[in-house]
């Protein structure tokens, strides 16, 4: 198996598993990391999930659709989450996620939490390794 892949595999293994705490939920020393939100957002663990299974058994099928949606599901954290970091308003966002574990403690402004924080840099490697396979590929041929 070439380099690129594995990278590309360990990366969204990584995030698989990182998503899958958002659909059960975690607490850890009696703190909140991550609320169950298999009502919110299991249609996307689902989706995700299957392009994922898709690219496994067949690559040259399921690359492409992996890869896009990586590409939009980073830009709706983005719009959901760090818009608000650097736009504003925060209040709203401070409030939903007051329970949880940051990094960053603030009144004045949302920050992410620690559990945000690592899905969006999961997202950002598993779709850097999906367009340095494809690149890798590119050049194969």
């Amino acid at each position: 198996m070439k380099k690129e892949k594995k990278i590309l595999l360990v990366f969204n293994f990584f995030l698989l598993f990182w998503f899958f705490l958002d659909m059960i939920g975690l607490s850890l020393f009696g703190n909140t990391l991550v609320s169950r939100s298999f009502n919110d957002d299991g249609i996307f663990f689902i989706i995700y999930l299957v392009l994922l299974l898709v690219f496994l058994i067949n690559e040259k099928i399921g690359l492409y659709p992996l890869s896009f949606w990586l590409f939009l599901w980073f830009v709706t954290q983005f719009l959901s989450h760090w818009y608000f970091t650097i736009f504003g308003p925060w209040e709203k966002k401070r409030q939903y996620f007051s329970d949880t574990i940051k990094l960053f403690q603030t009144k004045e402004v949302y920050i992410p939490d620690i559990y945000h924080i690592v899905l969006h840099a999961l997202i950002l490697l598993a779709l850097a390794g999906s367009i340095r396979y494809l690149i890798s590929r590119k050049k194969k041929i």
